[in-house]
């Protein structure tokens, strides 16, 4: 075991595999391990930052209660990888023609699809009814987003904005995969904000204690619980078909942009889809918990799973090692150095140009605060974590489409 720092000044200890922590950091996972509902000890991994009340890279096991801003807003999100039947030499010298396909493909931002984007079949139908479940429970949630039902259908397939991105990169081999970071879009984030005021309220009519407000819990056996797990179950599986949605998009755009010259290509076997911000039922140490999975990926002993750099550093795609003490997670990236604020103050659109040399990407100052130079060094993240996974594919990109 790696653990490089252990808090034990909560209710239960925390187990650090880094260093390399700011002090707010620390603060929140101490008050994290205050929380009576935490169960055993906290893990917080190696890419672990400040966040919203819990910390970023924490892993959380909760008896009978979850803490809906662990989750946080952008429920379900996370990453997609597929690799492709073609090599590096097979594409074009300049890469511009490619970023503007993909670009063309997927709305980013507050962009979505002119119309209905939805998988159809059962998948759909169950989608449907289960929203609608939910909707009718709370009126409050379609009053904090006009269309509630259209959104969710023209949001499928599209990118956000923010640390969400589709890259085109080649590994170690000089084989190309597409990789691609996003989550549950605006419902997701509805959902997660209505639920966090709502264990808000429910603290304060229970009168808890609690050391920061964001740090609100729905105890399981009540209405508001029994809600909450089924928003975000709808959110989780909204946020892994909408990856598969934008990724079907994109391999489109691909062939149509890349087939009149090198012929048809296909989606080789290795692929890859994983959340990093959800909450699962799982059994560790013989309890069923709950595990808040805050920045952060599950590593069972032999699952695959992908830990992507900034857009301008190396990604891995990595098998779990099942490592028991950080509840079989790993991290979930490089984590950030400094929040967006600072790092529009500290760097400069030539210091984008420069981070970025040799990546076919925007570098204007509306992306700044993405910068590699604002996130830690990938390389020490992934040392740090060599009991939690094993790098089975190093990634570099050569195409970076920011949302």
């Amino acid at each position: 075991m790696v653990v490089r720092l252990i808090l034990d000044r909560g209710l239960v200890p925390v187990k650090i595999w880094t260093e390399d922590i700011e002090r707010e950091a620390l603060q929140q996972l101490q008050n994290v391990a205050n929380l009576p509902i935490v169960h055993g000890h906290i893990a917080a991994m190696p890419d672990v930052h400040t966040g919203i009340g819990a910390t970023v890279g924490a892993v959380i096991p909760t008896k009978g209660a979850i803490i809906p801003a662990a989750v946080g807003v952008d429920i379900g999100c996370g990453m997609n990888a597929v690799r492709l039947s073609l090599s590096a030499n097979q594409l074009p010298d300049s890469l511009r023609r490619v970023r503007s396909a993909i670009e063309a493909a997927i709305p980013v931002g507050f962009a979505q699809h002119a119309a209905a984007n939805a998988p159809g079949g059962a998948q759909e139908r169950s989608l449907r009814q289960r929203l609608t479940r939910i909707a009718v429970k709370h009126p409050a949630l379609t009053k904090m987003q006009k269309q509630f039902h259209d959104t969710w259908l023209r949001q499928l397939g599209t990118l956000g904005g923010g640390n969400h991105f589709i890259e085109l990169c080649l590994d170690e081999e000089k084989r190309v995969w597409v990789m691609l970071h996003s989550g549950s879009r605006g419902i997701g984030n509805v959902m997660g904000r209505y639920f966090i005021e709502a264990a808000k309220k429910d603290m304060l009519r229970h009168h808890a204690n609690l050391p920061d407000r964001d740090l609100a819990y729905l105890v399981e056996g009540s209405e508001g619980f029994a809600d909450y797990v089924e928003a975000v179950e709808w959110a989780q599986e909204y946020a892994l078909l909408n990856r598969k949605e934008m990724m079907r998009l994109i391999l489109n755009a691909l062939q149509r942009e890349l087939s009149p010259r090198l012929g048809p290509f296909h989606v080789e076997g290795e692929a890859v889809n994983c959340h990093h911000n959800y909450v699962a039922r799982e059994t560790h140490f013989g309890e069923k918990l709950f595990i808040t999975r805050k920045g952060a990926i599950s590593a069972r002993a032999g699952e695959m799973g992908i830990i992507p750099g900034s857009m301008g550093a190396k990604s891995y795609i990595v098998r779990g090692l099942g490592n028991p003490e950080s509840f079989c997670s790993c991290s979930h990236g490089a984590g950030r150095r400094m929040s967006r604020t600072a790092a529009k103050k500290t760097f400069t659109s030539a210091d984008l140009e420069a981070q970025t040399r040799g990546v076919e990407c925007r570098k204007d100052s509306d992306v700044i605060d993405e910068i590699p130079g604002a996130y830690k060094d990938i390389d020490a993240v992934m040392h740090n974590q060599s009991d939690l996974a094993q790098i089975v594919h190093t990634l570099k990109q050569v195409v970076c489409v920011k949302g």
